[in-house]
């Protein structure tokens, strides 16, 4: 039978640096919630055009699209900060404590690496749509460096908390893999 984990949320103490990466990976988690109302508002709004007023929908399916990728993007640093990301802690919590604290080092540090190259080609795709003025081929024809910015800033937010979760445990304000 599945138990809960003993993780909790990233503990911040007093320190600032800790406080403000929370307040912001908090503040993307809200941003992430109001991209998925404003996606189910226009889901709504589509269906009540398309088989009720029996309209033509052309805008709606493409930004619901861009809203959950981003929602789902933008969310990651808040899911991070919660410790709501799939794991499993049966290594962790059967390794003692200097172990498990270089197991969490080792494996924050490469997460961060990954994150670091995810961030690097998100910023280069953003970027080239944007150089470039790359636009949809649907008669709404948005500007693709709109919905690219989420990558750049999803995956910078998550580096962030990353790199805080990193700093909290060591400096000792919270504990390998939020374990007791």
């Amino acid at each position: 039978m599945a138990t809960h984990s003993a993780a909790t949320a990233s503990r911040t103490g007093n320190n600032p640096f800790l406080r403000a990466v929370a307040a912001l990976s908090t503040l993307a988690g809200w941003c992430s919630a109001g991209m998925i109302v404003a996606a189910v508002g226009v889901t709504c709004q589509m269906i009540v055009v398309r088989f009720v007023l029996n309209g033509s929908t052309y805008w709606q399916t493409e930004a619901i699209i861009y809203l959950v990728v981003a929602a789902t993007l933008v969310g990651l640093p808040y899911v991070q900060r919660l410790r709501g990301h799939v794991n499993v802690d049966l290594i962790p919590l059967a390794l003692p404590p200097g172990p498990r604290f270089a197991l969490a080092v080792f494996t924050s540090v490469l997460s961060i690496a990954i994150v670091c190259v995810m961030l690097w080609h998100g910023y280069e795709y953003w970027h080239v749509a944007w150089e470039r003025g790359w636009r949809t081929e649907s008669v709404w024809g948005v500007s693709l460096w709109i919905p690219y910015l989420a990558l750049p800033v999803g995956f910078g937010l998550l580096l962030l908390q990353l790199v805080a979760d990193l700093v909290a445990v060591v400096i000792g304000v919270d504990k390998p893999f939020g374990l007791e």
